[in-house]
């Protein structure tokens, strides 16, 4: 029997959403949009954190790199989820665009496209933190905000 685990992200995002967005909905009649996204916001933060030490305590030898940050990525373009265009690929860097997101597709198929980027993008960088803080995302566009492409720009900075 498969766990959640198993799943594809793709697939695993989309039933997340399914719930999420019931509950997103009856919190802006409550307590009204800023403080309803302000909530889902810090809850899916603090839940990419603690993915992220969870796959770091599975890391080879607990030790994580940019190399196995890299390998990953797998995870999050299955099934062609993400269709990505590699520009760099390092032990200190990971450059890529996003070309065709189907997590920005699957929320909006679902109405759910104006907290897409809370139940997804505010993921990406967040996870860093629980995975290894030496990584860093900078990232200055996303198709879920409108955009053609998303810009995913990993950096290792080694400790100082």
């Amino acid at each position: 029997m498969k766990t959640p685990a198993d799943l594809p992200v793709l697939v695993k995002r989309s039933l997340q959403a399914q719930v999420i967005g019931p509950i997103h909905a009856e919190m802006v009649e409550a307590l009204g949009k800023e403080k309803a996204d302000a909530i889902l916001d810090a809850a899916i933060r603090k839940a990419a954190i603690a993915e992220g030490k969870s796959f770091a305590g599975k890391a080879p030898g607990g030790e994580t790199s940019m190399a196995e940050f890299i390998k990953l990525y797998d995870l999050w373009t299955a099934d062609s989820a993400l269709e990505i265009e590699v520009l760099d690929a390092t032990e200190d860097t990971f450059n890529f665009d996003v070309v065709r997101c189907r997590y920005a597709e699957t929320y909006r198929e679902m109405g759910l496209g104006h907290i897409g980027h809370l139940m997804s993008c505010n993921r990406d960088g967040n996870f860093c933190k629980g995975y290894d803080p030496n990584i860093q995302l900078e990232r200055t566009q996303t198709i879920m905000a409108g955009a053609p492409r998303c810009t995913f720009r990993y950096t290792y900075e080694k400790a100082k």
